[in-house]
């Protein structure tokens, strides 16, 4: 049998299947009665087999993907053995499903991070040879307000003083470049790379500017701490923008909507960490100002997120590739 008469001939029960266990998860197994609870374990162990057909048919990635999603929600209410408290729940998805999800969407994320550290290059290579260039990457205020030409020669002098507001206004444009990020889903993933590499070339001509004026140093000591997590979280709701037009325009061998719900509950689970990583930046940023500690010891911190981010998410190696070989 091929894959689209197999979907065709199976979506009946994989839809019943999924229309269970959204009662179940929303209400618990109070939500069904008795008959409906045989049925569960039914469809439960038909899906099972579903899935080993699938696969040793070779099928499509989305399609084995949808069955083992099914799979693995049907597993948890059939042999749930009690109720999980609020704090297990969200304790296991920040220390298995969110991480486990990055890795799993891994290739849209890099993709988003590849073109932001480009444009940013790009950028600061454009400015650090010539200042005038940041007037096409950053906003008139940021530029002319607050940098003038210096009477000596061509270079830019910029007012140290200025620092902590432009650190305030990159934490106000991360926050808005992840939403937007993500939101560009509906232009199939457009909006989204737009957005990216716009602010990859902000980026890397903001450093330009402060690194020519002689504030490198103070530049990265500045966005540092809580930049590493904001650029980490940017590249996350990209990919999960980018993961959700994947399902728009590359449904595969699934009907369009079953791919879309599968990559939208996958990208859910992304926004809801961004949304967290975004929380604990700003607490750094609160905490830890550019006015009381040194630069050493800011760009420390710095490092240490970066090393505490991937030490976090390579933590989902060894479940990603369990779940994968599943």
């Amino acid at each position: 049998m091929d894959q689209r008469a197999f979907v065709e001939r199976r979506s009946p029960t994989w839809q019943r299947l999924d229309e269970l266990l959204r009662r179940v998860e929303r209400r618990g197994v109070r939500a069904l009665d008795a008959d409906e609870i045989l049925e569960l374990a039914r469809l439960y162990r038909a899906i099972t087999s579903d899935l080993a057909y699938a696969q040793g048919r070779g099928y499509g990635e989305y399609l084995l993907e949808y069955l083992n999603r099914s799979v693995a929600r049907a597993h948890a209410q059939v042999y749930a053995r009690a109720p999980e408290s609020g704090l297990a729940r969200i304790g296991d998805f920040y220390a298995r499903t969110f991480p486990l999800e990055v890795r799993r969407s891994l290739p849209y994320i890099a993709l988003c991070a590849a073109l932001t550290v480009a444009c940013a290059v790009v950028a600061f290579v454009l400015v650090r040879n010539s200042p005038a260039n940041a007037y096409a990457f950053l906003p008139k205020f940021m530029v002319s307000e607050h940098i003038r030409k210096s009477l000596h020669d061509s270079n830019f002098a910029v007012d140290p003083t200025f620092a902590p507001a432009m650190s305030a206004a990159i934490i106000a444009n991360n926050v808005r470049v992840a939403i937007v990020a993500f939101a560009g889903c509906v232009t199939l993933g457009a909006l989204t790379l737009y957005i990216i590499s716009f602010n990859g070339l902000m980026l890397g001509g903001t450093a330009a500017l402060f690194t020519n004026a002689g504030f490198g140093r103070d530049f990265w000591a500045t966005i540092a701490p809580h930049g590493v997590i904001e650029l980490t979280a940017i590249q996350i709701a990209g990919g999960a923008g980018l993961l959700i037009a994947a399902g728009v325009a590359f449904p595969g061998r699934l009907r369009r909507r079953d791919a879309i719900m599968t990559n939208a509950r996958r990208a859910g689970t992304l926004i809801v960490g961004v949304a967290s990583m975004l929380m604990v930046a700003g607490t750094i940023e609160a905490f830890i100002s550019p006015r009381r500690l040194p630069e050493t010891v800011r760009i420390l911190v710095g490092v240490l997120a970066a090393s505490g981010l991937l030490l976090y998410f390579a933590s989902a190696w060894r479940p990603f590739t369990r779940e994968r070989g599943a």
